[in-house]
């Protein structure tokens, strides 16, 4: 009710009723925005927006957690080729890969696929030309690494020696298809897919006489391609226990024993259930 020079109008010059109307009108647009908001409150879906801020978070986080210097990426490559036990591994980090030996140039690979601070580790070939020496110390390291990290290690390889060091459980494929899975212990003790015999029926064995017990099983013709698979079990064109129900239909794979599972009808026959609960 201010005058244009400043000072307060007479009584007798302010509307008292539009004055009223005004102060109610602003009072009614406060009380209506607030039941606005507390019903917009009362809808809100907490659950969404928290699971809308951690797939935010996921997307942009990693990109601001690995922000390092070039003085704390070195500091890590170092500690890490320490871990993996490169001796003087300070020294070391400035050579180049000819001046480090094959089991080195092995911990270093190993180094590097540690560096993404990994949940799963997977090794193929680990100790491929590598002499036996080297491979027991790449293995014990990788042993090593596998409790201190707690990690779960893959390996891919076709060395059976190496799986029974250093695998819990195994898998063996054949033609890019599984065909047998089984504890590393019973998978030793009693192989069920013909592959897999023919495998085991390949280890030298150390001693003579069960070497001249074990008759070494010789597989005929090759691999099939990718490209052309046979129809069927995949393994029915070199198996000596293939029948015309192996050569038009393909197995499933079943588990056949506690924890073992295995891909061929000729292990899933009743006489084989008799021989595995012996």
């Amino acid at each position: 009710g201010k005058t244009p020079n400043g000072k307060v109008a007479p009584l007798a010059l302010v509307d008292l009723e539009v004055t009223q109307q005004s102060i109610s009108h602003i009072l009614d647009n406060i009380v209506s925005q607030f039941n606005a908001r507390r019903e917009a409150i009362a809808r809100f879906d907490y659950t969404v927006r928290a699971e809308r801020f951690v797939a935010w978070l996921k997307d942009n986080a990693l990109g601001e957690i690995h922000k390092v210097t070039r003085s704390m990426a070195k500091d890590t490559a170092i500690r890490t080729m320490d871990q993996v036990g490169i001796a003087e591994a300070r020294k070391r980090f400035r050579q180049y890969p000819f001046e480090f030996s094959g089991g080195m140039r092995q911990r270093i690979v190993i180094a590097i696929s540690l560096m993404a601070d990994p949940d799963i580790l997977i090794c193929d070939e680990p100790t491929t030309a590598l002499d036996v020496t080297i491979q027991a110390q790449i293995l014990e390291l990788i042993n090593r690494l596998k409790k201190e990290h707690n990690l779960s290690i893959i390996f891919i390889t076709h060395d059976l020696g190496v799986v029974a060091e250093a695998a819990d459980d195994v898998a063996v494929m054949y033609a890019g298809e599984l065909v047998e899975q089984a504890p590393v212990r019973d998978f030793f003790e009693r192989p069920l897919h013909p592959y897999s015999q023919a495998l085991m029926s390949a280890v030298p064995m150390p001693d003579p006489k069960r070497a001249r017990e074990s008759k070494r099983i010789v597989l005929q013709g090759d691999v099939p391609s990718p490209l052309n698979l046979p129809k069927g079990c995949k393994f029915a064109p070199r198996c000596k226990y293939c029948t015309q129900k192996c050569l038009e239909e393909e197995p499933a794979l079943v588990e056949v024993a506690p924890n073992q599972q295995v891909r061929c009808f000729y292990a899933r026959k009743e006489e084989r259930y008799a021989n595995l609960s012996k």
